[in-house]
């Protein structure tokens, strides 16, 4: 009796110790995958990426690094949804997992769901190890200004530019704060600092309007001809073009 117990209990471990390696040559195969996923993903070939992270998450699906990723592809093929569900996995299985939270909660800027955005980049934001801080204090202050709660947007935006000065999206937020809170010169400063720090068509579009609001008109057509050399296809281009040609017009002799 105790010799059938032995054997069969030996039996058992062995199948157990057969499935384990198994399990473990997926799971590094999944890894690898992965890895070729976000290589695709770094080069920008979603379609791509989606097809290799897919496989992976069949031969891994507990990986939260895989998920993160997942959810950064289906971002960019503008699947927002499904990206939310994504980063809540990967949360799930590792919890202080910091990038995917504030993937998280970019994911929920896009869908305006401002308030469940918020709470992402506060608890990111407290993270003391999170390595860009500035980040999700950024991502906070756009959150509050899209509220049109200008005051919690300014310090969100400041706090950021305490850990990075030169940062140009915070930059960028606190003279659109500005704008909206009605102080167009102090605006002024901040996309003119941002500006030397990055060249985006939005930045110079929203440094031409606010030199608008102060009759700067010649400055204002530098402004607007920035956009149109940086981006002369886009659809903020075609509108700098009607605002220059209106200046031209009505303002420029």
């Amino acid at each position: 009796m105790n010799n059938k117990w032995f054997c069969y209990a030996g039996i058992v471990f062995f199948i157990f110790g057969i499935v384990s390696c198994a399990n473990v040559e997926l799971k590094k195969q999944g890894e690898a995958t992965r890895d070729v996923g976000e290589v695709y993903l770094l080069q920008g070939d979603y379609t791509a990426a989606l097809n290799e992270l897919l496989k992976a998450e069949k031969m891994n699906p507990d990986d939260p690094h895989l998920h993160n990723d997942l959810g950064l592809v289906y971002v960019a093929k503008d699947q927002i949804p499904t990206a939310i569900e994504h980063f809540k996995k990967a949360i799930d299985l590792k919890p202080d997992y910091a990038p995917a939270r504030n993937n998280l909660g970019t994911a929920y800027l896009a869908m305006k769901d401002w308030d469940s955005a918020i709470t992402c980049f506060k608890q990111v934001s407290k993270d003391l190890l999170y390595a860009t801080p500035h980040y999700p204090l950024s991502n906070l202050g756009w959150a509050y200004y899209n509220k049109k709660e200008y005051a919690p947007a300014e310090q969100y935006y400041r706090e950021a530019l305490k850990i990075e000065p030169n940062f140009p999206i915070a930059l960028r937020g606190l003279g659109l704060t500005f704008i909206a809170s009605g102080n167009p010169r102090e605006a002024v400063n901040y996309f003119e600092r941002a500006a030397k720090y990055s060249a985006f068509p939005e930045l110079f579009s929203d440094l031409a309007g606010a030199y608008m609001i102060l009759k700067e008109y010649n400055k204002a057509l530098l402004s607007y001809k920035k956009v149109v050399d940086i981006a002369p296809e886009s659809q903020l281009a075609a509108d700098a073009r009607k605002e220059i040609e209106r200046i031209q017009k009505e303002h420029v002799k």
